[in-house]
């Protein structure tokens, strides 16, 4: 069983697959597993790689609190694990803000960083005061509502209850990744590390508005912007196929960009 040593707690992960590196860090409801549709899709054209953060699936869950200021030193301890260069990481809501500043760390091992339905914790007025007016509207949703669409819960009740299972596995609750928001980079800091981003989001995400992920787009220097059609919060799991096909074309295009320069 692979474990990283993140400060002394440790950190499961699995690798699958060869080739460029992807590797997926969860939102607050997942751990390793819920990218199944992912490595199983991947796998034969990238090194795929997940992880646990601390108190999520297999990781150490055992401290008697969490703080989400820790996240992104776990998914540091896999790169330096594994010895990895020019990854590409990829969160997930939440899970990239620790992406993000995982790729801040160590902008070394790390080529790029996707940011899935998520501004990654950016410090910028503009975008807090976008997404705090998103969030707004999200809460008057029920929370499966603000994840997957309706049409998906109706014609998939199996994959919808899988879905919420997912979550029962973990320690970690929301409320522990929030402080991954606290003092996050900002413009300048992401441009000075070299770290190419990327904005990944859902045409219908109820959670982050395609208005706010193209501004924050716009105002990142260098960025990339896939949005999907059709898509809700959680594309990884509901479009998968799209999703999928999302993530690979930026891990083609980026991968491109490094050997040209």
């Amino acid at each position: 069983m692979p474990l990283a040593d993140s400060d002394g707690t440790s950190i499961y992960y699995e690798r699958h697959g060869s080739g460029p590196t992807i590797l997926f860090v969860h939102g607050s409801g997942g751990h390793h597993a819920a990218w199944w549709q992912q490595v199983a899709a991947l796998r034969e054209e990238f090194t795929v790689v997940t992880v646990d953060l601390r108190g999520f699936g297999k990781s150490d869950s055992s401290m008697a609190e969490f703080d989400g200021q820790d996240f992104p030193g776990d998914v540091v301890a896999v790169l330096d694990a594994e010895d990895l260069t020019d990854a590409m990481l990829v969160g997930q809501s939440i899970g990239s803000v620790a992406a993000l500043r995982a790729g801040l760390l160590r902008p070394e091992r790390v080529g790029s960083v996707v940011l899935g339905h998520s501004l990654g914790g950016i410090s910028h007025p503009e975008l807090r005061e976008l997404a705090a007016a998103d969030r707004a509207e999200a809460v008057k949703l029920p929370v499966i509502d603000r994840l997957l669409t309706e049409r998906f819960q109706r014609e998939r009740p199996d994959l919808t209850f899988l879905f919420q299972q997912m979550g029962t596995f973990n320690v970690a609750k929301m409320a522990d990744l929030r402080n991954l928001d606290t003092d996050g980079p900002s413009l300048a800091d992401i441009e000075a590390s070299g770290v190419k981003v990327a904005f990944l989001a859902g045409e219908k995400d109820a959670v982050l508005g395609v208005k706010t992920v193209t501004r924050a787009h716009e105002l990142t220097a260098g960025s990339h912007l896939e949005i999907v059609p059709d898509a809700p919060h959680s594309m990884y799991w509901e479009t998968p196929q799209r999703y999928n096909a999302a993530v690979a074309r930026l891990r083609r295009t980026l991968t491109a960009q490094k050997e040209a320069a």
